[in-house]
C-alpha cells in the first residue's frame, strides 16, 4: 500500500514514520484503511505537528508566482548592475540609465512579490506545524491554464470552511492531478489568530 505524506503529498512505497521532505508524520496504513472506509474526511493529529523550516522553500519552487516573481527580479537585476555600472561610466550614461531605469522597473515589483510569497509560504508552515482543524468542503477544482511550471500546468483547488460562525474560504495549487471534486468534504487547517490563513489537509 503506497502511503502518501498528507502535509505536502510525497509519496511512499513502503511506511516509514516521518516524511522526508517536511518531515511532518505519516499516516500508519490502518489509519489509511479508516479513512478510506469512512465518508467523512480524516482530521490531522492535534498540534504542534513535526514540519520543518525548510518545507517552506520547497513550497515556493512549487510555486507559480513566486517563480515568476524570482525571474522578473533577476532580468531587473541583472539590467540594474549593467545600468549602474555604465551610468558610472561619464561616456556611456545615455546608455547606462536607460538600462538602470528598465532593470529597476523588473527588480522591484518581482523583489516585492517574491517576498510576499516567501511570507506566505512561512504562514503555510505554521499553519501545518499549529493549525486548528475543521471540516470544510470543495469548491471547485481546476487547471491554471495561464501557468506553467517545468512545462506543466498546475490545479487550483477552492474550498470553503467555517469558524464560530464566519464563512472563510481559500485555494490550494499543487502540480499533482488532485483526486479531489466540487462537493467533496475536506479537512481544513487554519491559523486560531488568522483563520484567512489556511490549508488543506492532507495536502493536495
Amino acid at each position: 500500500m503506497t502511503v502518501t505524506c498528507p502535509y505536502c503529498g510525497t509519496s511512499y512505497l513502503e511506511f516509514q514514520p516521518n516524511c522526508d521532505n517536511c518531515g511532518g508524520v505519516l499516516p500508519a496504513p490502518e489509519e489509511l484503511a479508516r479513512a478510506k472506509r469512512g465518508a467523512a474526511p480524516a482530521m490531522p493529529p492535534p498540534a504542534p505537528r513535526e514540519i520543518k523550516d525548510s518545507y517552506a522553500w520547497k513550497l515556493l519552487l512549487q510555486d507559480g508566482l513566486f517563480i515568476a516573481s524570482g525571474v522578473f527580479a533577476l532580468v531587473g537585476g541583472i539590467f540594474t548592475l549593467v545600468g549602474g555600472g555604465l551610468t558610472l561610466g561619464i561616456v556611456t550614461a545615455f546608455v547606462g540609465l536607460p538600462f538602470l531605469g528598465i532593470g529597476l522597473l523588473f527588480l522591484l515589483p518581482g523583489g516585492y512579490f517574491a517576498l510576499q510569497r516567501y511570507e506566505w509560504a512561512r504562514k503555510q508552515v505554521r499553519v501545518l506545524r499549529e493549525g486548528l482543524a475543521a471540516v470544510g468542503e470543495i469548491v471547485d477544482v481546476e487547471v491554471v491554464s495561464n501557468v506553467q511550471v517545468n512545462g506543466r500546468n498546475p490545479w487550483k483547488v477552492l474550498y470553503l470552511f467555517r469558524v464560530d460562525g464566519e464563512a472563510y474560504e481559500g485555494e490550494v495549487t499543487t502540480l499533482r492531478q488532485p483526486e479531489l471534486m466540487a462537493g467533496d468534504p475536506a479537512a481544513v487547517l487554519y491559523l486560531a489568530s488568522e483563520p484567512e490563513v489556511n490549508g488543506l489537509w492532507p495536502r493536495p
